[in-house]
């Protein structure tokens, strides 16, 4: 959840309800990236994004979603159900809405003819429902599709209907809706810093950042983004003039100079990429030896480009014979202390080196779950060891009953302890 600290010019600020329309949304056959991408632009613009709602292809809801958002927003942004199909009713819905009638428009409807036509396709009369357009609202002409845009205004509030398609919808957004918005609406300046933090939780770091965040001027919010083995902290500054991006970058360096350690980045980075990095300044190589993480560590580290100039390689040592065979993980050590123990991941981390030949290593053996777990070694244990032929870290963490969480929180922190190490921290 994102905890923040609101300030009376945020309060000022215009804000705007998104409301995406679609049986297929709540049924959860599509996932709705629109409104992720509709609350980045409005961010980019100063514009407070108070509530997103989703409905289903239903009249009743959707003129209850639209009552609700023009109570809280001065602007209605509406995705999907404009297609030509009978389940598509939001431009009915809106034309009942707002007391007006559909009439054709002739341009889209010679436009619609002509694009079927190249398509070698038959243009049937279902289509003709796509040129009724709402008489009162101002057409916004759709170029990638055949579901217009449209713009009303009523008692100060801008509704605008949008086809949930997303790269029409992206298309219609960036071409007309922003610079009409531009036009309509005065928005404050709006600034953002972001630091990224690995190896702490969010109540870890709330603590660490608690008299920082209550001293923070009232123009300036902090919020708290928390992932698996991450956090993710943003400074939203609101305001005029160039003294504000000072003031942001100030107090950002100050959040820095408080979390230490713990900070791997400004910016949105992963950790993957800030690590490829600065093996490339070195001109070093790193290697993998997976056991409870299957491979996941490898995955991250080769889907960043050019991966291949430091990434080696990786042994997914899932059983003990791998592990002794391709490893040299002693069989006494296995059966003494089992896989998931410090022996057994510094002797797995070693073997690495020895068969890859690169600079540093990670080892990493665990119980991701739901099963597995005993007393002393629970679903969640993990040991992690990194290091290099000369020198070797090892440590032990305890994580979720959750099998897929693990696998991610267990290779993010196997990353965290490989930069920690390539840092000397």
């Amino acid at each position: 959840m994102e905890h923040v600290k609101t300030s009376a010019r945020e309060r000022d600020q215009v804000k705007a309800t998104v409301i995406t329309i679609g049986d297929e949304i709540l049924i959860g056959q599509i996932i709705d990236t629109n409104s992720a991408w509709i609350g980045q632009q409005f961010s980019a613009l100063g514009i407070k994004l108070y509530e997103i709602i989703s409905c289903g292809d239903d009249a009743a809801q959707i003129v209850d979603a639209v009552n609700r958002a023009k109570a809280n927003s001065q602007i209605v942004l509406m995705t999907g159900g404009l297609g030509p199909t009978k389940d598509d009713i939001t431009k009915k819905t809106l034309v009942d809405y707002f007391d007006t009638e559909l009439v054709l428009n002739e341009e889209v409807w010679e436009k619609m003819k002509q694009i079927f036509e190249k398509r070698g396709a038959k243009v049937l009369e279902i289509n003709r429902s796509q040129a009724m357009i709402p008489k009162d609202c101002i057409m916004l002409p759709n170029m990638r599709g055949t579901a217009q845009g449209m713009w009303f205004e009523r008692d100060g509030v801008v509704f605008v209907s949008m086809p949930g398609v997303p790269h029409e919808m992206k298309h219609l957004m960036e071409t007309q809706v922003i610079p009409r918005l531009q036009q309509k609406f005065s928005f404050p300046k709006i600034i953002h810093a972001t630091i990224m933090t690995a190896g702490a939780g969010e109540s870890m770091i709330a603590n660490m950042l608690s008299s920082f965040e209550n001293e923070l001027p009232t123009n300036i919010k902090l919020a708290y983004l928390p992932d698996l083995g991450t956090v993710k902290l943003r400074l939203s500054g609101f305001g005029q003039g160039e003294a504000l991006a000072v003031e942001v970058n100030a107090q950002k360096e100050k959040m820095k100079n408080l979390l230490g350690q713990y900070v791997y980045c400004e910016g949105e980075e992963r950790l993957e990429s800030v690590i490829g990095k600065k093996l490339l300044a070195q001109g070093a190589t790193v290697s993998c030896a997976e056991s409870c993480t299957g491979g996941y560590i490898s995955h991250l580290f080769t889907t960043i480009p050019g991966s291949s100039k430091y990434f080696e390689g990786a042994v997914i040592s899932y059983s003990y014979d791998v592990k002794e065979k391709m490893l040299g993980v002693k069989h006494e050590s296995l059966i003494t202390y089992g896989a998931v123990s410090e022996e057994c991941v510094r002797e797995m981390l070693q073997g690495l080196l020895k068969v890859s030949g690169t600079t540093y290593g990670i080892a990493v053996s665990g119980i991701a779950g739901p099963d597995g777990g005993t007393p002393d070694k629970p679903v969640g244990t993990v040991w992690i060891a990194v290091g290099t032929k000369e020198k070797t870290v090892a440590k032990r963490f305890q994580f979720f009953p959750s099998r897929l969480e693990n696998i991610r929180v267990f290779s993010n922190a196997s990353l965290n302890m490989l930069r920690l190490f390539i840092e000397g921290s």
